[in-house]
């Protein structure tokens, strides 16, 4: 039998329980992931536009987190059609689309999803999609991972604030994260998340969200911010890396140590 891709997270979200993600910056290998499902981790964030692994390593991480039962999420390098497949076959659970500022781009993306006839995505059962096995009933299971698979929208410009309303309700949107780094940088106080410029942006895309029912998350600056998020209608946190957890736990060993 074959797993529906990515029935938990889309469960869970519809549930509006609130979901800890942690991505994973530069260490892709399978015990990360195996160490992160044993912590409780909700999902797992790839970053693969900043990328320091090749896709071999990606793959076998991917597929650790599956037989884990941990979904997992990836930023497309690039809004390209052989790039978005790769991930998709790969059995991901999500795409996330970096810089999104139109609902064309969302159009597009959704396509390169989609299996016919709702988009253009080949067919290609029985790779890490359907974890290897064989797929019985190709109409049934497309139809599934049509239903499941999610689009995520990362806001992170001026222009995608300024079009957030039309990216927000644009159909197909399953989930939509704001990058407050990037988006600090292009409203001009870059690393200053609590500037408010850059506090009322993202609280605009938040209201939006709550509008249109559509799942909203961030990283916070640290867990304060995330209770505030959280109390006005966040859903979901990308709350650290693995860089950056093992960078605070050496820090407070030696520290703890000397």
């Amino acid at each position: 039998m074959t797993k529906l891709l990515n029935t938990s997270l889309r469960g869970r979200l519809d549930e509006s329980e609130l979901l800890i993600g942690v991505m994973i910056e530069q260490l892709v290998r399978p015990v990360t992931a195996k160490l992160l499902a044993h912590a409780g981790v909700d999902f797992i964030f790839l970053e693969y536009e900043h990328t320091f692994f090749s896709p071999t390593e990606m793959a076998d991480t991917i597929l650790a987190a599956r037989d884990n039962d941990l979904p997992v999420i990836v930023k497309t390098p690039q809004l390209e059609r052989q790039e978005v497949s790769k991930l998709l076959e790969s059995g991901v659970n999500g795409i996330q689309l970096p810089r999104t500022e139109t609902r064309e781009q969302i159009a597009e993306l959704l396509d390169y999803m989609r299996y016919p006839p709702d988009g253009t995505r080949a067919v290609a059962p029985g790779w890490g999609a359907s974890d290897y096995a064989v797929v019985p009933d190709w109409r049934s299971w497309m139809d599934g991972q049509n239903k499941e698979a999610i689009l995520v929208a990362h806001i992170e410009t001026e222009k995608g604030i300024e079009n957030a309303d039309r990216i927000v309700s644009a159909s197909g949107v399953g989930m939509v994260y704001v990058g407050m780094a990037d988006l600090s940088a292009e409203l001009g106080h870059p690393g200053h998340f609590d500037n408010p410029k850059v506090h009322g942006a993202v609280e605009h895309v938040l209201d939006l969200c709550k509008q249109h029912n559509v799942p909203f998350g961030t990283t916070p600056i640290d867990a304060d911010a995330a209770h505030e998020w959280r109390r006005k209608g966040a859903r979901f946190f990308l709350a650290a890396s693995e860089i950056g957890l093992l960078r605070s736990a050496l820090g407070t060993l030696i520290t703890t140590y000397r």
